[in-house]
């Protein structure tokens, strides 16, 4: 009996793109006669003629299912739900941009039939823009820095999960849905194969990720892959006490002995105070970041609503 693969693909306003994409999988996995497949697009409330495409398509192919969400849930909960709704041995992402080669799916198979978990594709070279690719780097080194077990660099979830992966996973995503499944996976220890590649421009479209989306997700992957930055607070706040007492005690001697000749001055205190503040403030906002996430974690609510489904009684 054939092994089933799901090949579950996200999209956002990707009318350029999401009829392209459908052919590239489709003549990746007719050449592979030894798997069945199924294709899910995900659309997450598309405001272009996306999913008026993907209707058209579905209509022609029974392969391909459709899942249009009620509204924007984000790329996490969209795509936790496309892991839900996958029915395949095998689990392989992918997204509507084209900036990850639908060309090296067969590869993922080959390594996934040798016996690994996991089988993800890693950015050696890319050709977004230079400043974003670097600032990439800065926060896979920050994240490997401070994380309590090794993280793979340079990933972005393309590429292949055994059923046994999305079982595991599966849980830990309920509870939070902005958990990333890279940090996940590193965690559990499963099986994992790099497969380098260089990273494309987009075909067709713009991103809808922000500045803001990106520092969010970094922010948020420090505080699920970590609590050094809590000790790292900690360890400032018994530094910066002593430090205060020295200059503090420092003041005092120097007024005792030189009580008419020695002028403190209003500037010492308007730089301490400053920088307290600033010290006080930075704090506060980490603590509130390791809160959102545990209200993420207890809070029960509905991961997505979905508008529509289509091909899934077949």
């Amino acid at each position: 009996m054939k092994k089933l693969i799901s090949i579950g693909i996200p999209c956002f306003n990707e009318e350029g793109n999401v009829e392209k994409m459908y052919e590239a999988v489709t003549k990746e996995m007719n050449g592979l006669k030894e798997y069945d497949y199924e294709i899910i697009f995900a659309d997450n409330d598309s405001k272009d003629k996306t999913q008026e495409i993907l209707r058209r398509i579905a209509q022609k192919d029974k392969k391909v299912k459709v899942i249009i969400n009620q509204t924007n849930f984000g790329a996490s909960r969209s795509g936790i739900n496309l892991f839900r709704n996958a029915s395949g041995d095998a689990y392989l992402g992918l997204a509507c941009d084209f900036q990850e080669p639908p060309e090296m799916i067969p590869t993922f198979l080959e390594e996934w039939k040798q016996g690994y978990d996991v089988v993800w594709g890693q950015k050696k070279k890319s050709k977004e823009n230079a400043i974003k690719y670097a600032c990439r780097k800065l926060y896979y080194s920050i994240i490997n820095y401070f994380s309590d077990v090794k993280q793979l660099d340079q990933v972005v979830g393309f590429g292949l999960m055994d059923r046994r992966v999305l079982d595991t996973i599966a849980k830990t995503q309920e509870q939070d849905p902005e958990y990333s499944v890279r940090h996940l996976i590193s965690e559990y220890g499963f099986r994992i194969k790099l497969i380098p590649y260089e990273q494309r421009e987009r075909k067709c479209g713009k991103s809808s990720y922000s500045i803001g989306s990106y520092f969010h997700f970094a922010i948020t992957s420090l505080c699920n892959t970590s609590v050094k930055p809590l000790h790292f607070l900690t360890a400032i706040g018994v530094v910066g006490g002593f430090f205060s007492f020295l200059v503090g005690l420092f003041y005092l001697v120097f007024k005792l002995i030189f009580w008419d000749s020695f002028n403190v001055g209003i500037a010492p205190v308007v730089i301490g105070l400053f920088f307290v503040s600033s010290i006080q403030l930075f704090s506060i906002g980490l603590l509130g970041e390791y809160i959102a996430v545990l209200v993420r974690r207890v809070t029960d609510k509905p991961l997505i609503i979905e508008k529509e489904k289509i091909n899934f009684d077949e």
